[in-house]
């Protein structure tokens, strides 16, 4: 008996401080990953806020317009932050890129000398969950029916933090 084996190319990636041209890419990628997708509009005038900071994955030398495979949002703000949004797409996930984000974003408010961090998940997002609690988030709170759409059931967020200090 014959088996095939696929094995994937593995692609080494540049994580970068998000600026304002990389909207349109992360309007694209955010819309692969949430039944509400933000517009290049809505991700411009977060990007606009001086407490809002963000960085993209752009594979290795990637620089041209439609190359981003990743990127995350986040808020800081009297020493607490916030995750905004994450999103890998699909061709770019279980490669570690959101772990490699989330590790930028956390190095970036130990610098500024964050005490905190908090993100909420969907509760069925399981592969995010996991990711959270290998990066020793720990679950706070939940927010009943909190994401869902006007065609399926509505679960809840899990609101998660992690001590920076």
């Amino acid at each position: 008996m014959r088996h095939r084996f696929s094995f994937r190319r593995h692609v080494e990636f540049d994580i970068v401080a998000m600026t304002s041209q990389d909207c349109q890419d992360a309007a694209r990628l955010h819309a692969t990953s949430f039944s509400r997708p933000w517009s290049d509009g809505e991700i411009n005038t977060l990007m606009s806020k001086s407490t809002v900071f963000g960085f993209i994955a752009r594979p290795e030398g990637g620089k041209a317009a439609g190359t981003a495979t990743g990127f995350v949002l986040a808020q800081l703000a009297a020493g607490e932050a916030e995750i905004l949004t994450i999103a890998v797409a699909p061709e770019g996930r279980r490669h570690g890129m959101g772990w490699r984000l989330m590790g930028a974003v956390i190095r970036h408010l130990r610098a500024e000398g964050a005490d905190a961090l908090f993100l909420e998940v969907d509760e069925t997002n399981a592969a995010a969950i996991s990711l959270y609690r290998k990066l020793d988030f720990r679950e706070v709170a939940r927010r009943d029916h909190y994401y869902g759409d006007r065609n399926a059931a509505k679960s809840a967020a899990l609101v998660m933090r992690l001590d920076l200090g």
